[in-house]
């Protein structure tokens, strides 16, 4: 193997802002170096994807100090908002680019990052869905795009209730999570018997958090942890029986494979690469995906999961089938090392 520079955004590694990209970025340098890489991480400051011009300044130096030829691997988080930088340096450099998810269809700055892709030698993406997103939505030549979506660590497998009663949200409690959505369905079905962790950062959407804690306190039995990381979140994973991902968006779903990895079935909404992360068909899923934005079918699916044993034993054992087959953290590293060496 050779040596790559890995360029990623400030707070990679910061355990009170854990997110699924930051895991799968750690976990991918890792992996190279286990495969014989020389990797060179290059941490770039700034408040990325919205970064101000001291932020595109410090990335057109880190590029710049890197020697003709190099291979570089841009975090998606920098590389979408930098097309300016990166075209004086694409022709010098071996730009690889790692997109976690594409700009959603008319956001602004669609075009910008289209430009910036325009940069790369090879794109790397951490799901299908986002692969097919950038081929069909970008046109971009689908031999330059390759999907390598994560692995997950074995854990051990959830004990459980027999009620199904302790319910579990990973992510960062922010709107495109969709906690509110979650606590909307939650008051649709109060009159069961239920508890729900929302386990994630708490400091990004100050009003948005506000808005849940009034709603959370009002009925006295959701809990808001704050992150986790660690054996913290594992215990966190054993101790529930379902996994609820109320997001309005995901490229791929990271904590599906984690609940998973616990043996815990999901239900979720059918959204981006969720139904990648989930796998199994309709009838042997080990969860219920309901459609978008829709709290009444989502409490419907959380009613009958609370109520119908016959569907938690179900859903319980397509969940510890599908932990059987889940794939390991090299898997994703063989991957991208595969599309790294292939770049000329």
């Amino acid at each position: 193997m050779s040596l790559v520079h890995v360029l990623l955004p400030a707070g990679v590694d910061d355990p009170a802002h854990p997110s699924g990209g930051n895991r799968y970025d750690r976990r991918l340098c890792d992996g190279l170096a286990a495969l014989g890489w020389t990797v060179r991480e290059h941490v770039v400051p700034g408040g990325w994807p919205r970064p101000d011009a001291a932020a595109l300044a410090a990335l057109a130096r880190t590029l710049a100090d890197l020697p003709t030829g190099a291979l570089v691997v841009l975090d998606g988080l920098i590389a979408s908002v930098a097309a300016a930088v990166l075209a004086v340096e694409r022709a010098r450099l071996r730009l690889v680019a790692l997109v976690h998810m594409p700009r959603p269809d008319g956001v602004p700055g669609e075009a910008d990052e289209l430009q910036a892709l325009g940069a790369m030698r090879a794109i790397v993406t951490t799901s299908e869905w986002t692969r097919e997103r950038l081929v069909r939505g970008y046109g971009i030549r689908p031999e330059l795009v390759h999907a390598a979506p994560p692995g997950v660590d074995p854990a051990p497998a959830a004990t459980g209730t027999p009620t199904g009663r302790h319910l579990l949200a990973v992510g960062a409690v922010v709107p495109h999570k969709g906690q509110d959505l979650l606590l909307d369905a939650l008051g649709r079905i109060a009159h069961l018997d239920w508890r729900c962790s929302l386990v994630g950062p708490l400091d990004r959407a100050p009003d948005f958090v506000d808005g849940l804690r009034r709603a959370a306190v009002a009925d006295g039995r959701v809990r808001m942890t704050g992150a986790l990381a660690g054996a913290a979140l594992a215990d966190a994973y054993a101790s529930a029986d379902l996994l609820v991902l109320p997001s309005r968006t995901e490229s791929f779903g990271l904590v599906v494979l984690e609940a998973l990895a616990a043996g815990l079935p999901v239900i979720g909404f059918r959204v981006g690469g969720v139904p990648e992360a989930l796998g199994g068909e309709a009838e042997e899923a080990p969860g219920i995906l309901v459609p978008p934005e829709d709290p009444a079918a989502f409490a419907a699916a959380l009613g009958a999961w609370l109520t119908d044993p016959d569907l938690r034993a179900g859903l319980r054992a397509a969940a510890v089938a599908r932990r059987a087959t889940l794939p390991g953290l090299e898997r994703t590293a063989r991957v991208v090392s595969e599309v790294l060496a292939a770049v000329d």
